[in-house]
């Protein structure tokens, strides 16, 4: 099936490793020109040959236009913005949280996207085909009990994304949020390993006690998640706008 993704002029947060990796890759199989950030030096050495890169933390304001400047200058332009860096953020009873840790994981999962989205959209105007992903989280859908701060981060997301998309829509531009739920990889390992911990019980009891709230009883892939975001930012996408469209096994809740 020919998505109409040739060519496009893409910007990927986070793309070194993990989920954004996997988007990356899917728009470059696909024949998107793509660019990319991450703090994983070592991580963006190794992506697919073509695809432009630099170290930022998006949650610095100047290393955000650095990056947009960047991205500019090796696409000579902008049709998509994935706004895919996050962080897990703390795991613990809300007055055990470090303030430091609350405000940091909301620059990262949150306040990121502002930063990107206010310095793109003046380009998107110009795209015939123009659409921003944000990644939330199942985490967005429900309360998430010792996590706070990455719950209360992706909720914010959700609202940003519906805000823009009403405010964008007679210019064009599409905007969308991916809410996954439990994904597979090192991070979502590294989340339960914490909550166990926090909880003095073992790994295989947590998984499994979160893989209790999904209908599929399994883990959601990195590649899954790409290809729903391929999908939003093609020509068979043009009609979608303003969704929060959860990929997660149907997850009903999480404690």
């Amino acid at each position: 099936m020919d998505l109409g993704i040739a060519g496009l002029r893409v910007l990927v947060t986070a793309g070194a490793a993990g989920i954004g990796r996997e988007i990356v890759s899917a728009f470059v199989e696909e024949g998107a020109r793509v660019f990319t950030c991450d703090l994983d030096a070592e991580g963006l050495s190794t992506l697919p040959d073509g695809v432009g890169h630099r170290v930022a933390d998006v949650s610095d304001r100047a290393a955000v236009a650095d990056l947009v400047d960047g991205a500019l200058a090796a696409l000579g332009g902008l049709d998509v913005l994935v706004n895919n860096a996050g962080i897990a953020g703390p795991t613990g009873a809300v007055d055990e949280i470090n303030p430091e840790d609350w405000d940091r994981c909301l620059q990262v999962c949150l306040t990121s996207q502002f930063n990107l989205a206010r310095l793109a959209v003046p380009h998107l105007r110009r795209s015939a085909n123009a659409s921003i992903v944000n990644l939330s989280s199942a985490a967005g859908r429900f309360g998430f009990a010792l996590r706070s701060p990455y719950a209360a981060a992706k909720w914010g997301v959700i609202g940003l994304t519906k805000s823009l998309s009403i405010e964008l829509g007679e210019a064009g531009i599409r905007v969308n949020a991916i809410l996954p739920g439990l994904v597979a990889g090192d991070r979502q390992r590294r989340v339960l390993e914490a909550k166990a911990q926090s909880r003095g019980r073992s790994f295989a009891e947590v998984e499994q006690e979160a893989f209790s709230y999904t209908s599929l009883k399994a883990y959601v892939t990195p590649r899954q998640l790409a290809d729903q975001i391929l999908f939003l930012c093609s020509e068979r996408g043009r009609s979608i706008s303003g969704q929060a469209i959860a990929i997660d096994n149907d997850m009903k809740m999480l404690a």
